[in-house]
């Protein structure tokens, strides 16, 4: 694997983690929403895992979908950063459900995260790319999700 895909995949593993670490500590932090963050945990985690995967046993270049991966890994590293500091505030002072919820949508439209989504959306040209879309094929997309979820149970 290029030096550039190890990198960009190490940071975007490190992302699914550090979301889903700080969707863990929602769930920790509000039993009325415990089912709905650590859901979302979960898929972090599931998203990491097919990436590690990736990483423990690299394909062929022209297997792995080039699209799999953020094209900025500025941008993963900027985020990463973000979301570190968001879980060492909140292990201390959690946030409100609202900012929790307003976090995540924020998290989630950041480009890494985004990325992923878009990959999942786009057409499929690798048999990697089919294998990635087929294990994730139950998910949707998270920050619609969060949204829906503010919508139909927060009250401001």
């Amino acid at each position: 694997m290029p030096e550039t895909h190890q990198k960009h995949l190490e940071e975007s593993i490190q992302l699914e983690l550090n979301l889903a670490t700080l969707y863990t500590i929602f769930n920790d932090s509000f039993s009325e929403d415990e089912d709905f963050w650590w859901e979302l945990a979960m898929e972090e985690r599931g998203h990491a895992s097919l990436l590690q995967q990736e990483k423990k046993e690299p394909q062929q270049s022209e297997f792995f979908p080039n699209n799999l991966l953020a094209k900025e890994l500025q941008s993963l590293v900027e985020a990463n950063a973000r979301i570190v500091q968001l879980i060492s505030t909140y292990k201390m002072n959690p946030p409100s459900r609202g900012e929790a919820l307003q976090t995540a949508i924020d998290l989630e439209m950041a480009a890494g995260e985004s990325h992923f989504q878009q990959f999942l959306d786009s057409p499929t040209n690798s048999a990697a790319a089919n294998i990635f879309k087929q294990l994730n094929q139950d998910d949707c997309d998270h920050a619609a999700r969060i949204r829906e979820y503010q919508k139909k149970n927060f009250t401001k």
